[in-house]
């Protein structure tokens, strides 16, 4: 979807109202980052927003900063998916999968992301355990009505609970500390270990590709 160089439409400014369901669909699907939301967007920020070609659409803060996009494909269905630099600040937030060395050069290429990538010995996928009690962060203590999901990976990359497809998801690379792409399961995990082949992610933002490379400024 990003593979090539990318030429922005000017930046249009959002309504508040805009702003605001935008910021709670972003809390609703990545519901982790509660914590940390006025730190991604700040009350009195710009949020604005980037028309880019294939129907995708870009959002910013004031200008400068890349936070999500949202793509009206078959594959993406106008999912709000983080752009990697967003990924990159708040890793612990978005639920991963993590791909086997042998599939990283496929990945940074916009190859579709395919199961054997991640059923083999080094990828991973959810195992769905307990998790130890986690806790509460500021916001948390401060407002009772903010319920943050106990869930995260262990510490040999497993999420805590299976994917469905549709969601979301952060691909990580064996050996790798920062995350290489992200994208929209095709198929959920429960599903991909049963049978063991067939595409997993068909249209991932990748590091290196047009969406990363785009200039803002």
């Amino acid at each position: 979807m990003f593979k090539k160089d990318i030429t922005p439409s000017p930046k249009q400014k959002l309504k508040s109202s805009i702003q605001r369901n935008l910021r709670q669909s972003l809390l609703t699907t990545y519901p982790l980052l509660t914590p940390y939301i006025d730190d991604i967007i700040p009350k009195k920020a710009s949020l604005e927003q980037i028309k880019l070609p294939d129907r995708v659409s870009l959002y910013v803060i004031d200008g400068t900063t890349p936070l999500f996009f949202q793509a009206d494909t078959p594959s993406q269905q106008n999912t709000i998916v983080p752009h990697l630099k967003l990924v990159h600040r708040f890793p612990q937030c978005f639920p991963t999968i993590r791909i086997d060395r042998g599939a990283i050069r496929f990945v940074l290429s916009g190859a579709t992301l395919m199961a054997p990538g991640l059923t083999s010995k080094g990828g991973r996928l959810p195992q769905p355990h307990e998790r130890p009690p986690r806790e509460k962060s500021a916001a948390e203590a401060e407002n009772d009505e903010i319920k943050v999901p106990n869930e995260g990976a262990d510490e040999e990359g497993h999420w805590s609970r299976e994917l469905e497809k549709g969601e979301p998801v952060v691909v990580v690379a064996e050996g790798k500390e920062e995350a290489c792409a992200v994208g929209v399961l095709v198929a959920g995990t429960k599903e991909i270990k049963e049978k063991g082949k067939g595409p997993v992610i068909e249209e991932a933002h990748f590091l290196g590709d047009g969406l990363w490379r785009m200039a803002l400024d």
